[in-house]
């Protein structure tokens, strides 16, 4: 089978330190749930007061404009107190704390299944919006806003289901793509229903064929259009403008118009599911746990709003001091100082890293070694943008705008040089 790529730069991936590819593993639900109500850049009304009981999956914030989106209890309990901190980005964050009491009403309950064929595109658009269903492995924007942007005045739409796994740090979605498989396929038929696109693609990584085939047999009994296009494994693949390029690629080959692209990946599509068919709001997800510093890394089914320290306890802990700690991949993470931070609807793995991972990091001169342009994917020259800006040459704003924020310029270099985040400081100043 063809495999579809982009043409430049890039690399292959792996990391040991990552959790295996195994059956997740339910995590103890927290005593106290830090449940995110919005920042000082999206605001979320709170609809109960501090003090109140709340049951399982019960409506607490109510969304307040476009990218925001209602939040919901992840777990039956009082609300005993409203606490705020500050981001790494310097922005305002406020949540509910929730102490676990009374009874669950979805854990452990036999699930009321909702019929949804017979719903109107609107409709099922609506319940994604009301029970807060957001891009899981991204962005974090409401699935219901990319629905309404996607949707062309004219042409095709098509939904792309993205199994792109060129990072081993994205190892949850894997194992959640096994094992929810089934769910995955019919939340994104009625992810098309809601999108009133033309057909389905299945972006998958070489080496996942089989997988994939079952995919597209699962979709299938809905009598809508599937394929399944297999594309590399060199990261960074799974960006939205890497994965793009190759189903271009495609398309040209093919002679088939796909027209505009809905790029969703298979948590967002699994809660889709929970959403529509069984009236779920998203209570909790996948998320790798892992690093040299782990004790016993896993693949652990998360309530939303469990800390970040919890989370390691359930991988035993601490095996060394860890020098950082952080959301997302090592690649292009977010660093966390605070344990008492909260998993999210976005947070797809958490790490440690030893001293031997991280080294020194102490930045030096460039070498001009060319690394950091071998490796771009969009062909950039990123130690040229560099020097451009610190040498306060004349700047150039729109070349860098270009850059996508891999940061795989910054893993390379071997003189520890922030390329990336120069670079797209340099395009934003140029706004």
């Amino acid at each position: 089978m063809k495999v579809y790529s982009f043409p430049h730069g890039g690399i292959v991936y792996d990391d040991p330190t990552a959790p295996q590819k195994n059956r997740a593993v339910n995590a103890f639900l927290p005593p106290l749930s830090v449940v995110p109500m919005g920042d000082s850049v999206s605001k979320i009304f709170p609809i109960v007061p501090v003090g109140e009981m709340v049951r399982e999956g019960m409506l607490i914030g109510k969304a307040s404009s476009l990218g925001t989106v209602n939040v919901h209890a992840p777990v039956p309990g009082r609300i005993i107190r409203k606490v705020t901190w500050t981001d790494i980005d310097g922005i305002d964050n406020d949540a509910f704390v929730i102490r676990m009491e009374g009874s669950f009403e979805k854990l452990g309950k036999r699930e009321e299944i909702f019929p949804w064929r017979s719903l109107q595109a609107h409709e099922i658009q609506r319940i994604i919006s009301q029970m807060g269903i957001v891009e899981m492995e991204g962005s974090g924007d409401p699935v219901s806003d990319l629905i309404s942007a996607s949707r062309p005045s004219t042409g095709p739409l098509t939904i792309v289901v993205r199994c792109v796994f060129d990072d081993p740090w994205l190892v949850a979605d894997q194992v959640l793509f096994k094992e929810r498989l089934d769910k995955v396929a019919e939340g994104s038929v009625i992810a098309a229903r809601a999108a009133m696109a033309e057909r389905i693609i299945l972006a998958i990584s070489e080496g996942s064929e089989e997988l994939g085939q079952l995919f597209v047999e699962k979709a299938g009994v809905f009598d809508f259009p599937v394929q399944m296009k297999v594309v590399g494994v060199t990261y960074p693949q799974h960006n939205k403008r890497e994965l793009e390029y190759a189903l271009r690629q495609f398309e040209k080959k093919e002679g088939q118009p796909l027209g505009t692209l809905l790029i969703l990946g298979p948590a967002t599509m699994a809660a889709i599911y929970d959403a529509v068919k069984l009236k779920k709001p998203i209570l909790e997800r996948y998320v790798a746990v892992g690093g040299q510093a782990i004790r016993n890394p896993k693949v652990l089914k998360v309530r939303i709003g469990t800390r970040i320290s919890e989370v390691f306890d359930e991988c035993e802990g601490f095996a060394e001091t860890p020098r950082c700690i952080a959301t997302g991949s090592p690649l292009s993470g977010r660093p966390v100082f605070n344990l008492d931070e909260p998993i999210i609807k976005t947070t797809y793995a958490v790490f440690a890293l030893s001293e031997k991972q991280t080294g020194s990091r102490t930045t030096v001169n460039c070498i001009s070694c060319g690394e950091c342009r071998s490796v771009c994917p969009v062909r950039l020259d990123p130690e040229a943008l560099y020097k451009t800006k610190l040498l306060s040459h004349e700047e150039k704003p729109g070349l860098a705008r270009e850059c996508h924020g891999c940061d795989y310029c910054d893993v390379v270099c071997p003189s520890c040089i922030p390329l990336s985040r120069s670079i797209r400081q340099m395009g934003m100043e140029g706004n």
